[in-house]
């Protein structure tokens, strides 16, 4: 294999890196405005201080209607499977987070034909267990989010500024990646350059025949 073609290697695996990178978790706010007789996404991410360590986690909603005082188990996640613990929303609660995987970092539902008495406090509970080498870490996260159901569509400010600050943070991944791959670059060609040199002084030292 030539220097060059040992050059593109490292070049490659950069890339690779990037693009795997481009799934990053980024966590933004759930809107908080839903309307009545249509459907509303509560929107919860937690997303893992370690991406490259496996891990399993469980999610549960809870709720407190406007006027409560005690929050009541609504929904669980676990194992793939969610389940609906409180009869008033029976049939009206759907998973709408990370699929096919119990890295659960994405803990979103999403309500069905929404009522005013959908108004109130739900609090989002992430229950993860870091698996390592040798041991497994537990950690939580608990997130609250107030729904206020109106009559009609209006859009808040608070969509507003979560919706800037989502494409500010994939635009802020983007230019962190293209600095690391020219950073990378850079540190690759001066490698090969110094390879190239080394070959080519060799070359001048071997005795002539």
């Amino acid at each position: 294999m030539s220097a060059l073609q040992l050059l593109w290697v490292p070049v490659l695996l950069c890339l690779t890196h990037a693009w795997f990178c481009n799934g990053a978790c980024v966590e933004v706010d759930s809107d908080t405005e839903a309307v009545l007789g249509q459907g509303f996404k509560l929107g919860c991410i937690s997303c893992k201080m370690r991406g490259e360590v496996p891990a399993s986690a469980t999610v549960d909603w809870w709720f407190m209607a406007k006027g409560e005082s005690e929050f009541t188990h609504i929904y669980s996640y676990a194992d793939l499977t969610g389940y609906i613990m409180d009869d008033r929303f029976d049939e009206r609660l759907a998973w709408n987070g990370s699929k096919k995987t119990e890295d659960v970092q994405d803990g979103s539902i999403y309500i069905l034909n929404v009522t005013f008495n959908d108004t109130g406090t739900y609090r989002c509970f992430f229950d993860r267990t870091l698996v390592f080498p040798n041991y497994e870490y537990r950690t939580n996260a608990t997130k609250f989010i107030s729904i206020n159901v109106v009559g009609k569509a209006t859009r808040g400010m608070a969509s507003i500024l979560s919706e800037i600050m989502m494409y500010v943070s994939i635009i802020g991944l983007q230019l962190w990646l293209l600095v690391e791959m020219v950073y990378c670059y850079r540190k690759i060609a001066a490698a090969g350059e110094e390879a190239l040199r080394e070959s080519e002084s060799k070359k001048s030292l071997k005795p002539k025949a």
